[in-house]
């Protein structure tokens, strides 16, 4: 990680480089968005190296195949699949938890649809609706906001500088915001299983002040408050050096802006009364369907038999694992600012590791 000095400097260059984002189109106007929401959206860098971009959700869609646990085509899944008649998969599979949106190309080969779209020098990912930004009402004029990133492949790196592990369809990241009286408190950046949870106010922020800047790791996309070398093997605990390592960079290093404002359908939630609900936040306008799939949305682990499948030091990890769980699985109503995993929250008041 770097040090406070060379932080408070990196900073100033990011207030440079973000001089650049002044060409960003203008921030979309919302019925029953609050204009905080807005106004404190992240913006995101993706590394200089990136390949696989945020992609459109109904372009996955149309790329992949329901099967199940045994890897066989669900017989009787609806046909085209889209983001209104993808809950239907939950009729299958233990309610739709066995149910895999496996690809319909050999992954190992690249195609196309896997890259997604690499934002433009407007920081619009085009084509691509690849967010969905998830208002949770807490009451009191309380609101978790949550901006749910979708990636159509993972790439998991390399362990011990010789093993590609962890590469997966499929890729669901997240930052969650928490206000208090329409002002932003804390920020939670997903990273693998676990995350960091930072305060607002001590965030580097664009030119303007107000929307703060996440960092996203080559590759796994998990998401950082600083820029440099992140190794994620201790939860909670990000160090320069190590065994698991994620790469963020900058505007100087050359790393795309992207504005997920523009590549977003926007949502509340509620769990009131024991059924979660989504709806549209301007009405009848976003699909909502999509969002209650309770299924995976990529290809199940491959098995050692598969010939792209590695396994790495005894089982410890695999080149090719399963794809993840959608938004509903986020743990979109939760009492700290981090989700409820075993491991603490910590609530940062400095950058650091």
């Amino acid at each position: 990680m770097p040090s406070g000095k060379s932080i408070l400097w990196h900073a100033g260059l990011l207030v440079a480089g973000a001089s650049l984002a002044s060409g960003l189109l203008e921030k979309p106007k919302v019925q029953g968005v609050p204009q905080y929401v807005m106004d404190y959206a992240p913006l995101c860098y993706l590394h200089h190296q990136e390949l696989y971009f945020p992609s459109d959700l109904q372009k996955h869609l149309d790329n992949t195949t329901p099967k199940d646990d045994n890897f066989n085509k669900i017989d009787g899944a609806p046909s085209p699949l889209s983001l209104t008649n993808l809950n239907k998969l939950n009729d299958y599979g233990d309610g739709g938890k066995n149910v895999w949106l496996t690809a319909n190309d050999d992954i190992t080969k690249d195609p196309e649809w896997i890259k997604g779209a690499a934002p433009d020098c407007d920081g619009k990912a085009s084509d691509a609706i690849a967010v969905a930004v998830i208002m949770v009402d807490k009451g009191d004029d309380n609101m978790d906001v949550f901006f749910q990133y979708f990636y159509s492949y993972n790439w998991g790196g390399v362990v011990l500088k010789a093993f590609n592990a962890g590469n997966h369809v499929g890729d669901w990241e997240q930052n969650m915001i928490r206000f208090e009286k329409g002002k932003p408190t804390y920020v939670w950046y997903s990273q693998h299983g676990n995350g960091q949870a930072f305060a607002y106010d001590i965030l580097e922020k664009d030119k303007d002040g107000q929307r703060f800047i996440n960092y996203v790791a080559n590759g796994s996309h998990a998401n950082y408050a600083v820029s440099g070398s992140h190794d994620h093997t201790i939860p909670e605990l990000n160090l320069g050096k190590g065994i698991l390592m994620d790469y963020t960079d900058g505007p100087k290093d050359g790393a795309k802006l992207w504005d997920p404002l523009q590549n977003a359908y926007f949502y509340t939630f509620s769990n009131s009364t024991g059924k979660p609900t989504f709806t549209s936040a301007e009405p009848g306008k976003y699909p909502t369907e999509y969002l209650d799939y309770l299924g995976k949305w990529g290809d199940k682990q491959y098995p050692k038999s598969d010939k792209r499948q590695q396994e790495i030091l005894g089982g410890i990890s695999y080149k090719f694992v399963g794809g993840p769980t959608g938004p509903i699985d986020k743990q979109l109503v939760r009492k700290d600012v981090c989700p409820d995993n075993g491991n603490p929250c910590i609530l940062r008041h400095i950058i650091g590791p």
